[in-house]
């Protein structure tokens, strides 16, 4: 009995390792994840912010009013609002940072219908489908729909290319993450076979052995994965008190589902890795265990 208790009482250090070596390994899986999904949101604020403009040849305000509705109607369009010379002008002298007042006397802008377009549509076939959609229906009353399609290709090149770079990073660190944790628990059970094959040689049964391991390696999963989850948080608020505009594309629900990630992976590999251990050491004779 007290043969026993001293093994245990030795076991325990190892678990702290263990738990402490899977959740600096989950948290660093943890800050890339933020990172990632960060980048992707601040991609998709950029894609939103380009404005759509179409240029009215009419100044009827019931048929400019139809058209600003049926473009507001439409799942592609945010923030739809009339344009009428004087903010078109307050936008131009915005955008190039000059008034013109000094030099033309009239106001040669036309009014327009100006919108955003969400993330998901603001690449070049999707914009040709709305405009073409747009100027069959309106094309009495619209002149042209305009707008910056070099920069909407520079975007989404930039964004495939980001895209592709990233997964391949995603594939490797979940590679390394999978390694990491598994070596470390096949570590921590190391130290304990020869527990696990004295239980068995006093006649224990597989699932006697196996059920209460398996059963602490979901509460150290859990451990780490608190404890990770915990430091990130902290390093997620430190940085956006140091930079408020993370705030601005922070999607909480993704964030929610990435701490949530980090549990599964945390608890799936410690169970995995623990189960097996527990079996190699269970088939393997008792001389190999040295």
């Amino acid at each position: 009995m007290a043969v026993k208790t001293k093994s245990l009482k030795r076991s325990k250090p190892n678990y702290v390792y263990s738990i402490v070596g899977v959740a600096l390994v989950l948290l660093i899986m943890g800050i890339m994840g933020w990172i990632f999904l960060n980048l992707a949101q601040a991609g998709n604020a950029f894609k939103e912010d380009i404005r759509i403009s179409a240029y009215l040849r009419t100044n009827n305000k019931d048929t400019i009013a139809q058209i600003q509705q049926y473009i507001a109607s439409k799942p592609f369009a945010k923030n739809v609002e009339y344009v009428n010379k004087d903010k078109a002008k307050e936008i131009w002298n915005k955008d190039n940072n000059e008034d013109w007042n000094k030099i033309l006397d009239v106001n040669p802008l036309p009014e327009s219908i100006d919108f955003y377009a969400r993330a998901n549509y603001v690449n070049k076939d999707s914009l040709n489908k709305i405009s073409t959609s747009i100027m069959s229906l309106y094309g009495n009353q619209i002149t042209d729909l305009q707008y910056p399609s070099s920069l909407v290709n520079s975007l989404n090149e930039r964004a495939s290319k980001l895209g592709l770079i990233f997964l391949v990073i995603a594939i490797v660190l979940c590679i390394i993450v999978i390694v990491s944790i598994d070596t470390t628990i096949r570590l921590a059970m190391f130290s304990n076979r020869f527990l696990i094959k004295t239980m068995q040689m006093v006649g224990a049964t597989r699932n006697f052995i196996a059920k209460p391991m398996d059963l602490r390696a979901v509460l150290n999963g859990i451990i780490s994965a608190a404890i990770a989850i915990v430091i990130l948080f902290l390093l997620i608020t430190w940085a956006e008190s140091q930079f408020p505009q993370l705030k601005v594309i922070q999607n909480n629900m993704l964030t929610i589902l990435l701490f949530g990630g980090m549990i599964l992976i945390g608890v799936g590999i410690s169970v995995f890795s623990t189960h097996r251990s527990v079996l190699k050491y269970l088939k393997m004779k008792l001389d190999d265990l040295y």
